[in-house]
């Protein structure tokens, strides 16, 4: 059988789709690029923001006109709004997050014990979902009460993958090879606290790190109280990538208590600050809400000058986007979708010069780069694109197809044309992989 597997949404969705195919391809069927070369298209929605909920509608439809022959809705808002999905046309089936582990077993009638046992290997997606990298699920649900966030209630409570299952993900990664696996969750920080006995993040880390055929290890996100400072010991290994994605949302304080996030201004820059001290060339990128309700002006521009202060090396800034079901939609005292908007504007702009700030200290210095896009070129070159350990998008030219593989990369300085930064091979390579 011919599959196609998309997503919208977070790195989370990414990992689930992966272990999906990795599943789909150990039984023998074969995952296609376009709905419409499939039997068989599964999309795995988000329901973030009003607008990831209604590009989920639009990639169901759409995977249903392509033809597909059979449509499954999976995923936060088909979970959500399950008889909204099943109302789709060309839906045929709308499977709940809680069944997610079992999606493969249920739609083909196999016992899942069965699926447990399958040899795996990971492969890149085919088409424009293609990753180099591995994104690997360590973590499901949260126990947090953000009060603009929809996802707890889309996926539950915290639980933690064991290690166990982790490894043998890893595995099939490592298999297929992945020259970067990601480590992801909803609540990544919090992965071990359910076990029994419990475990901390840094655990699962080092139990991972083990692993010494693993090229490169990346963490997704972690919130800032999750972060325990005693974990910076771990990047003394040079695999664990020099980067960190730590969720602000908001640079003053009584924002933050309105969005129930338990952390102060103070305690957030205290981390940054630890977190700098044990690694001062790390990236640090973050999430910001614009316009949640009740923003001042005046909060507004503590948080703006906060960001500026806190030096991220980049960032993704959020309209505030109102999720009936959550604390927040009840609130009063809903900012202006015009100011909001601006807001966003403004903040972008902040981080877009943070960012090359962040850049420009890396010109003239060596960086590993895994090479996650190549094309060759009308003079027989090949045009790469890539990402460093610390997160920069690096671009460069070769005599040969680097793709997959990690290089040594001299930085000439920045690509003015599309972002990020230009650069130059040098003669060693790290990487063994190549496009099959």
């Amino acid at each position: 059988m011919k599959i196609f597997l998309d997503i919208i949404g977070c790195r989370l969705n990414q990992s689930e789709i992966e272990a999906l195919a990795n599943t789909f391809r150990a039984l023998g069927h074969l995952i296609v690029g376009d709905p419409s070369q499939a039997d068989l298209a599964i999309v795995n929605t988000c329901a973030v923001t009003v607008k990831a909920a209604a590009d989920s509608r639009k990639q169901l439809r759409h995977a249903a006109r392509a033809g597909a022959g059979r449509v499954v809705a999976t995923g936060c808002w088909a979970t959500l709004y399950p008889e909204d999905a099943q109302a789709l046309e060309g839906v045929s089936d709308v499977i709940l997050n809680d069944r997610k582990d079992d999606l493969v077993a249920d739609l083909l009638g196999l016992p899942a014990a069965d699926l447990a046992a399958l040899p795996l290997v990971r492969e890149p997606l085919p088409g424009d979902r293609a990753r180099t990298r591995a994104f690997i699920r360590v973590q499901e649900g949260c126990d947090n009460h953000c009060t603009y966030c929809l996802t707890r209630l889309a996926r539950g409570r915290s639980q933690s993958r064991p290690i166990i299952a982790v490894r043998r993900d890893i595995e099939a990664a490592l298999m297929g090879g992945a020259q970067e696996v990601v480590l992801t969750g909803v609540e990544l920080g919090a992965w071990g606290k359910d076990l029994d006995p419990a475990l901390t993040l840094a655990d699962l880390i080092e139990s991972v790190l083990q692993e010494q055929r693993l090229p490169r290890l990346r963490l997704s996100s972690i919130e800032p109280w999750d972060f325990n400072p005693g974990m910076l010991e771990l990047w003394q290994d040079a695999r664990l990538c020099h980067h960190l994605h730590i969720p602000l949302q908001a640079g003053h304080d009584r924002v933050l208590h309105a969005m129930g996030r338990p952390v102060t201004a103070a305690a957030y820059a205290g981390l940054l600050d630890e977190v700098r001290r044990a690694i001062p060339d790390i990236a640090i990128t973050t999430d910001v809400i614009a316009g949640f309700p009740g923003e001042t002006d005046e909060e507004f521009l503590a948080t703006r000058d906060f960001i500026r202060q806190m030096g991220f090396a980049g960032g993704h800034v959020f309209t505030y986007s109102p999720r009936p079901g959550t604390a927040a939609f009840k609130m009063k005292d809903r900012v202006d979708p015009s100011v909001a908007k601006a807001r966003n504007a403004e903040l972008r702009q902040v981080f877009h010069g943070l960012g090359l700030d962040y850049q420009k200290r890396f010109i003239g210095e060596n960086l590993a780069v895994l090479w996650e896009t190549s094309e060759e070129t009308a003079s027989g070159e090949w045009q790469l694109s890539g990402l460093s350990g610390n997160y920069l998008r690096v671009y460069a030219r070769s005599g040969s197809d680097c793709w997959n593989r990690i290089s040594q990369v001299e930085i000439t300085g920045p690509n003015n044309k599309r972002g990020g930064l230009n650069g130059k091979l040098l003669p060693a390579a790290a990487g063994n992989f190549t496009r099959s």
